[in-house]
């Protein structure tokens, strides 16, 4: 066999031999940055995110801010893990712009980027595990004009306006009022982020707006906080939706405070962005989004074996 030939032998055994050769030749190292840490949502991401790297046998790592309102310590986590050097990182965007400088140098070190929960304002993720926010708001809207009746005012606590969460489930609640609902007025949307200005918000609203019949809070500490400013307010008939799960969301809806929320799929979101990850290095083509579902839940259809598997504490 000439030197060619032996060559061209060469290539199609490597070729052949795959990502296992690969994965043993070098540690396969995939850090997570996500929005935060401490809420059960994000426990429970890193959830799925582990267990794929086990499945995968790839190193993962997961860390995000202590709240989702640190734009500037998410990014010097971002930039602390692409020094590393990484094989791939995953990435869910506080700010769906702030981020674009740091993730312009991970696609010239030629690092793969996944995009998870919340995308970017930019092409350069090959791809982003979420859920469908802007369906999933419309499915609450629908919730809470069928509990209100169709008519009344209403209103939203949302979680932020700079992630691409906070803006579509914002949006996709508003856009499904204004074209199905025309006798509900959306009279306020404020911006709670954590438990406590939101329920802050939702005190002011019950006195801001004494007709108010329902609020819908776009994440997990801001339905917890809309059912704690409600009860310290001491009102009742509010009807709130929610957004995620987490014990005390399901304790409140379990005891009427909260009348039902939208579940994600979290585990499935960590599980899906590190198996994109590996698909990538792979040379695997990946669709633009991998939609990882979203349900409804209350307390009539909590134990569904189909709902609890995506319910978290």
């Amino acid at each position: 066999m000439n030197t060619k030939r032996k060559l061209l032998a060469l290539t199609a055994g490597l070729a052949l031999a795959g990502f296992t050769s690969f994965a043993s030749a070098q540690e396969i190292y995939i850090p997570l940055v996500s929005k935060g840490f401490q809420h059960q949502f994000w426990q429970a991401v890193k959830q799925g995110a582990d267990q794929a790297g086990k499945d995968y046998k790839v190193r993962v790592t997961f860390e995000g801010p202590e709240t989702e309102q640190q734009v500037d310590k998410q990014i010097d986590m971002l930039s602390a893990a692409m020094a590393k050097k990484p094989s791939a990182i995953g990435f869910a965007a506080l700010d769906s712009k702030a981020a674009i400088p740091l993730l312009r140098k991970a696609k010239a070190a030629n690092i793969p980027v996944i995009a998870f929960d919340s995308g970017v304002d930019s092409d350069i993720p090959v791809t982003t595990a979420t859920t469908n926010n802007l369906a999933a708001a419309a499915l609450a809207a629908d919730k809470l004009a069928e509990k209100i009746g169709g008519e009344g005012e209403v209103a939203v606590i949302a979680h932020d306006q700079t992630s691409r969460t906070g803006v579509d489930r914002r949006d996709g609640f508003l856009n499904q009022i204004k074209a199905k609902y025309p006798k509900i007025k959306v009279v306020d949307v404020q911006y709670g982020g954590d438990q406590l200005k939101s329920a802050e918000i939702a005190k002011t609203l019950v006195q801001a707006h004494p007709k108010l019949k329902g609020i819908f809070g776009t994440n997990e500490p801001g339905a917890i906080g809309a059912g704690k400013g409600i009860k310290e307010a001491k009102k009742s008939g509010i009807v709130i939706i929610g957004f995620d799960s987490g014990k005390a969301q399901k304790d409140m809806i379990n005891d009427g405070t909260i009348a039902g929320s939208i579940t994600q799929n979290p585990v499935g979101i960590g599980y899906k962005t590190v198996e994109a990850a590996v698909k990538t290095l792979k040379g695997e083509k990946l669709p633009t989004i991998i939609d990882t579902g979203f349900y409804y839940y209350d307390k009539s259809n909590m134990s569904d074996p189909q709902i609890s598997a995506v319910l978290y504490d």
